[in-house]
């Protein structure tokens, strides 16, 4: 569990590198800290494909002045760490690559960010603070290596217990029917929606990019051990209704029920005990994200799985518009909420506020 109580946000002024991936679901880090994060204040991003445009332009078509850089240089010329008001502090690893490996050509910049006196955050699986070159380097330059996925010492995890029970907020799972389709996005939109239409929210982060975007309550549940797994769940949706005692309690949700690589949900369901689900999807994918020959089932039959599996309603479903263009979306949108008789939205064109109008009753209940 990792939590945030002592810790003063922003941390610092980061890079963000996502090399030949920004723009593509292998991005979703980068994509996440350059949309929101109270960890650090975003300065730029790497990804030579896209240099010399905005980082957010390329996103969502609204320029944030996040500038995209072609290499490690470029971003430190434009922000020396020398400058101790405005220069760079922390080259974070915006990369989601299937299986959580860092390349060679990766590595080769996090030695050099080392060599220019930054810090280092990365969600992978590959351990920085593992590898004896890159710790002997930092220690040479006096600069921290922090591993976000590092699983956390078992002394600190929980077993399931039950104080599930004890939550009165109203919980919402964002569940999705793929693998990197905007499911965390998408949580903290409705985050942001529930507290403009006046009702206190709280964000459980179940992922790396959670975590690196500040969300107080959360953990990384893919680095925990098994048997701890619910009682993590558990444990942080207790904390945020203990803590905080919200009206509402979002809960990000990780993979897809059916994804054969990513199978995920389930213990989220289990654990977190949601009273509705709202289920992020991408009309245009007919396969799993990076398997081919693994056709998507029906949004129809993933609203069944949901709801057999955790007897509570999907309220909504939300579209992510990636191979639409703007003006095919409300169209797409009609014919998802007729096909499957919930509302539909896209809330990143369109905000997040008709899931809270499907969320209403049950907020003032």
């Amino acid at each position: 569990m990792h939590r945030e109580a002592a810790t003063a946000l922003p941390e610092g002024r980061a890079i963000v590198y996502c090399e030949g991936a920004f723009g593509t679901p292998n991005g979703k880090t980068a994509h996440g800290l350059v949309r929101r994060t109270d960890r650090y204040r975003v300065l730029s991003v790497i990804d030579s494909r896209h240099a010399g445009e905005d980082a957010a332009e390329v996103l969502d078509g609204k320029a944030r002045g996040i500038p995209v850089f072609g290499d490690l240089e470029a971003a430190l010329a434009a922000a020396p760490p020398a400058d101790a008001e405005k220069g760079a502090t922390h080259l974070v690893i915006g990369l989601a690559p299937d299986g959580g490996r860092l390349g060679a050509e990766h590595r080769a910049t996090v030695r050099r960010a080392c060599e220019a006196g930054l810090d280092v955050d990365s969600g992978l699986h590959d351990f920085l603070s593992e590898d004896p070159e890159l710790v002997e380097l930092a220690k040479r330059h006096g600069v921290t290596l922090r591993d976000v996925r590092k699983p956390p010492p078992r002394s600190e995890l929980h077993f399931f217990s039950g104080k599930i029970e004890q939550v009165d907020s109203l919980k919402i799972a964002v569940l999705g029917t793929d693998s990197a389709v905007g499911k965390r996005t998408t949580a903290w939109l409705i985050v942001e929606a529930l507290r403009a239409a006046g009702f206190s929210a709280e964000m459980v982060g179940t992922g790396q990019t959670a975590w690196m975007q500040g969300a107080p309550f959360s953990f990384i549940l893919d680095s925990v051990v098994n048997d701890f797994l619910a009682g993590e769940i558990e444990h942080a949706v207790w904390s945020a209704w203990h803590e905080r005692h919200p009206r509402a309690i979002v809960i990000e949700g990780q993979g897809s029920l059916m994804n054969p690589a990513y199978p995920g949900g389930y213990e989220i369901l289990a654990a977190g005990r949601p009273d509705v689900v709202v289920l992020q999807h991408a009309p245009t994918r007919l396969e799993y994200d990076g398997f081919p020959g693994y056709p998507i089932h029906s949004l129809r039959q993933q609203i069944q799985a949901v709801e057999l599996i955790s007897g509570k309603p999907v309220v909504a479903v939300t579209i992510n518009h990636e191979g639409l263009r703007p003006e095919e979306v409300p169209e797409v949108c009609r014919r998802v909420a007729q096909e499957v008789g919930l509302p539909a939205v896209d809330p990143l064109l369109e905000g997040a506020g008709a899931v809270v109008e499907a969320l209403r009753r049950r907020l003032e209940d």
